[in-house]
């Protein structure tokens, strides 16, 4: 039998180890403190559009956690100052070539930053692991301008029905603003999208998640949240950190509510990070990064299952 094997060869788990490196090392060099947080919690996340994995501790419900983010805010709230945390997260569902359910993320954040230092902090990390590396930001508006001919902040939601239709099929007549534009953004704009690093900001506030929001030069109301997209692999998701715990406490419930219009189970408000918003987050931003995915790029691997040493395939 060879099913025990790992889907990694040697060469790439030293590349890997020598990866996992750089970045602590990168992060230590700009006086970062290095957080450990649990990946197992009573609560979850309430985003649509993300599963959490279920899990039972002495009768009590749990769920392994999608990222570090509600545990480093509570930190940050506790005056952590700069943290990184590079460890694991886990979304039920999410298997592929890109995908696996468990996976190695990094977040950081950095206190009395905007969203566009962080994305220069962006570039200098990847063009420091890929030095040939080009760089474009671009704003999220112009770029479905430039594809689709609309301004996803403006345009009428039938308007992005049919455009979503036209990309796809009928049953997406009757979805929501923000299910479109991600659609249109993933199956039109994304395949075009330059080589190299680009980071798309300024993205719908339909869009926001736990981003700010402000009104652009345009008088568009816009998140403040960027992604980072390498070889037009989404790498990386970043916000400028809504801090203002009434604002979020109505996102969470938003989230409930479109959950439950979807016919999925409905996840219960951590109130502990709400808590630590009403204590008073200092202003910052933060931004998660897929390492798998980064090693992918680096190791020009087709496969996530190339580059960890047992994806779940070989679990």
């Amino acid at each position: 039998m060879t099913d025990w094997q790992p889907g990694i060869s040697l060469s790439r788990l030293r590349q890997r180890s020598r990866v996992l490196a750089e970045l602590r090392s990168f992060f230590q060099q700009r006086h970062f403190l290095e957080v450990d947080v649990p990946v197992l919690a009573t609560t979850s996340v309430t985003d649509r559009n993300i599963e959490s994995i279920a899990a039972s501790v002495a009768g009590v419900s749990a769920y392994l956690q999608t990222s570090p983010e509600y545990f480093m805010k509570r930190l940050l709230a506790a005056g952590s100052g700069d943290i990184f945390c590079l460890g694991k997260a886990f979304r039920n569902g999410e298997a592929g070539s890109r995908h696996n359910p468990e996976f190695t993320l990094l977040e950081w954040y950095r206190c009395g930053w905007d969203e566009h230092q962080l994305m220069d902090e962006v570039s200098d990390l990847i063009c420091g692991l890929l030095p040939d590396t080009g760089v474009v930001k671009i704003s999220y508006g112009d770029l479905f301008f430039a594809h689709l001919q609309v301004d996803p902040h403006q345009a009428a939601l039938s308007s992005l029905q049919k455009l979503a239709v036209e990309a796809s099929s009928s049953a997406w007549s009757n979805e929501s603003r923000a299910n479109c534009l991600d659609l249109l953004f993933s199956v039109v704009i994304e395949p075009l999208l330059a080589d190299g690093l680009v980071l798309v900001y300024d993205y719908p506030a339909c869009q926001a998640a736990l981003a700010n929001c402000y009104q652009d030069p345009q008088g568009r109301q816009v998140s403040r949240r960027f992604e980072a997209f390498l070889n037009r692999v989404e790498l990386a998701n970043g916000y400028s950190e809504l801090t203002d715990a009434q604002e979020q406490a109505s996102r969470f419930s938003a989230d409930q509510q479109a959950r439950k219009i979807a016919g999925k189970p409905t996840m219960d408000i951590d109130r502990r990070l709400l808590g630590a918003l009403q204590s008073g987050l200092p202003h910052c931003s933060g931004v998660a990064l897929g390492v798998d995915r980064l090693l992918m790029q680096i190791e020009n691997a087709t496969s996530i299952d190339q580059v960890m040493p047992f994806s779940w395939d070989h679990c």
